[in-house]
């Protein structure tokens, strides 16, 4: 009996999605449930397990855009499953002329497995000259891997071509790749959020002195009680959700009511936190800011972060977010004026920490200048809805949390 392998539900507004690798070979016994194939959306990428237990046919080549509900390949379910192969002793004197002896095997031979077969043929190898490994000295895919295929003679002189005009000296050679769905999606949100939105990016800076000084003395205590490390990203989340509770606007949405433009407002602060993986930027969304203390803080993104790098991060992972913190700085940043995440209003660009000389804090207006650990913080948002008093306000609440992180304790 054979089963389909056929492309499941992916989730609400996703109707395709690109083969980006099969798991198993053409013609190896797989489990069920084992993982099979990756897929990737325009959001996410996510592994296929296999629907039966038997040997598998691929039907769509890898790189494929398949459709929602398309059978990929299948799944024969009459194969048994390959027998273990017993551990071959070490030959003897009286062994070894034995062993030497063998009969050939061809790549028609029944005592080669389909898939060594496969395998003989695609890479020219003659199975004739290979010695089985398997029982009853049948051939298997281990016995080819080291095998390399043979020289081919070479190939008969090409008449020479016809002259091609050539365009100007590109100066090397270029390559061209499709982009992935996940890339195109990037792309097409980030020309929405520019169209759309009336985007502009005010600037503070803010000392980390405090900051660091607080995590120095505590993070071997904080590590060793919560099994987290306690870096800058939980006191920057706490600042953004003071700072979101004073200025709402920054929190909201601009929404369709009813062929009217309206504004959501939320009680509650998703915010969103952007992660570089191979595939392109991602934004995993940590739920319900507001609640957690700087151990959960800490905790949820490192989760979302792993979840991001192995490619499991789920829809429900990457929706819903109503702020979003872009740090620039891990990849050495100084300055940049971050994207908004349509349809959130407002995005916090951190950037890396420079020690530079600046007037003493502690003592404004003396004239005396100091070297302190500076950062450059900014803040996109969309104007239609925040105006640039409210934006100002709101950087400064971050930076003013962020130099005294005693604020963030009594929520002032």
């Amino acid at each position: 009996m054979s089963t389909s392998i056929q492309i499941p539900p992916l989730g609400e507004s996703i109707t395709e999605a690109v083969i980006s690798a099969w798991l198993k070979p053409d013609g190896a016994y797989v489990k069920r449930d084992e993982e099979i194939i990756e897929l990737e959306t325009d959001k996410i990428t996510m592994p296929l397990p296999s629907p039966a237990a038997g040997v598998l046919k691929h039907s769509a080549t890898q790189g494929a855009t398949v459709k929602v509900g398309a059978v990929v390949g299948s799944i024969d379910e009459s194969a048994s499953a390959p027998a273990q192969a017993s551990p071959t002793p070490a030959p003897t004197p009286a062994s070894a002329p034995v062993a030497s002896h063998k009969p050939p095997v061809d790549s028609t031979d029944i005592r080669a497995t389909p898939l060594a077969r496969k395998i003989a043929d695609e890479k020219g190898i003659d199975l004739s000259r290979i010695q089985g490994s398997g029982p009853g000295g049948k051939v298997t895919e281990k016995d080819l891997e080291s095998v390399g295929a043979p020289r081919s003679a070479p190939a008969p002189a090409q008449p020479p071509a016809s002259p091609r005009p050539q365009a100007a000296a590109t100066g090397g050679a270029s390559r061209r790749e499709r982009m992935s769905p996940l890339r195109q999606r990037i792309a097409t949100r980030l020309v929405e959020a520019q169209h759309t939105a009336a985007m502009l990016t005010t600037f503070n800076e803010c000392d980390m002195t405090r900051v660091m000084t607080l995590r120095a003395s505590y993070k071997d205590a904080f590590e060793k009680q919560h099994g987290v490390k306690l870096g800058f990203m939980s006191f920057f989340v706490r600042a953004c959700v003071s700072a979101l509770r004073k200025v709402p606007a920054v929190n909201a949405f601009i929404v369709d009511d009813n062929g009217a433009p309206a504004v959501e407002y939320h009680e509650h602060c998703d915010i969103a936190v952007a992660v570089g993986t191979d595939k392109g930027l991602v934004v995993p969304v940590l739920r319900g800011c507001e609640k957690l203390s700087m151990a959960e803080v800490e905790k949820g993104i490192n989760t979302l972060a792993a979840k991001a790098r192995d490619n499991k991060l789920t829809l429900d992972d990457l929706q819903g977010g109503t702020f979003t913190i872009s740090n620039g700085g891990v990849y050495g940043s100084m300055l940049s004026t971050p994207i908004l995440n349509p349809p959130q209003s407002g995005i916090l660009g951190m950037h890396n920490i420079i020690r530079r000389p600046v007037e003493n804090p502690d003592k404004p207006g003396s004239g005396e200048v100091v070297v302190r650990p500076m950062m450059y913080l900014a803040l996109s948002y969309d104007h239609r809805i925040v105006d640039g008093q409210g934006a100002v306000t709101f950087l400064k609440h971050v930076k003013e949390c962020i130099e005294d992180p005693q604020r963030l304790l009594l929520g002032v």
